[in-house]
């Protein structure tokens, strides 16, 4: 299973706390983790504050060597296609092939207000904007061509957020993965049946759909500086022995990327990936 971390602390309470994130990546990279993911949010609110995925990971594309990046998730309505088309292209071909496009449909009606977008029929919109982006990065668009071509043949890969059969079908669709959210392994074999099933009327193969998920990792002995949204992987008293015999539940489901936000202390985040190297990366090596 590759795992891959969050380069900033789950939810910081101000600006000042990413500006050790480009030695976070380094350090992430250096401990053999696959990936890096970046959240998005345009507003500030109770969550705290986000930066800008794409500005985020280009910039840790441009300080690291071999680590991929991964949106996790861009709310892609806010968007107009043709520029994330481009800009997506753009920092595939400037991290050599190492960018992953995860999208979803977003929840927040005033980040869509503020955006001027619509929240109804953000699903449908999500369809023909991955079939818009699809087209240009294949070259397939009539009488438009992108300013760059991806250096990825066909694009980068997509993973598709959501649990829904509008979701699934989607990913099905237009996805190389589907991307979860803090599921357990039942939950994963029941999207993997109702992937089979939608898969019949979609003509594809859901065996060549990637599954991926997302999820909170609390070290034992780290104290949560937020209040938890949802239950961490390994649970509340996790210990080293918790953590990998959920992984390997989930491994056993099906799942073959695992992403982990961690609710700790910024200045914590180092000694929170050093022990996640130590002890999963043992069981779970990076490909």
């Amino acid at each position: 299973m590759r795992i891959g971390v969050g380069p900033h602390r789950l939810w910081p309470g101000r600006e000042s706390e990413f500006d050790g994130v480009l030695e976070t990546a380094r350090t992430a990279e250096r401990l053999g983790f696959d990936h890096l993911i970046a959240g998005s949010h345009l507003l500030a609110g109770d969550l705290g504050v986000t930066p800008d995925p794409l500005v985020l990971l280009s910039a840790i594309a441009g300080a690291t060597e071999r680590i991929r990046v991964v949106t996790s998730v861009l709310i892609l309505p806010l968007y107009n296609p043709v520029v994330v088309a481009h800009q997506a292209a753009t920092l595939d071909r400037l991290s050599r092939g190492r960018f992953t496009l995860g999208v979803g449909t977003g929840w927040d009606t005033a980040e869509f207000a503020a955006a001027g977008a619509s929240f109804g029929g953000r699903g449908k919109r999500l369809d023909e904007q991955l079939a818009t982006i699809r087209e240009l990065w294949e070259d397939r668009a009539e009488g438009m061509r992108l300013g760059v071509r991806p250096r990825t043949a066909g694009g980068p890969d997509v993973w598709i957020g959501g649990q829904s059969d509008a979701a699934l079908r989607r990913a099905l669709r237009y996805g190389d993965g589907w991307h979860g959210s803090a599921v357990d392994a039942d939950a994963l074999t029941a999207v993997r049946e109702r992937l089979a099933a939608l898969g019949k009327e979609a003509g594809r193969d859901p065996d060549t759909l990637t599954l991926t998920s997302g999820t909170l990792l609390l070290p034992p002995g780290f104290p949560p500086a937020v209040d938890l949204p949802w239950r961490p992987l390994g649970g509340e008293r996790a210990t080293a022995d918790s953590i990998r015999h959920e992984l390997a539940q989930l491994e056993a489901a099906g799942l073959s990327s695992c992403s982990l936000w961690f609710p700790v202390a910024t200045e914590a985040l180092p000694d929170a990936l050093e022990w996640t190297a130590q002890e999963l990366l043992l069981t779970a090596p990076a490909d």
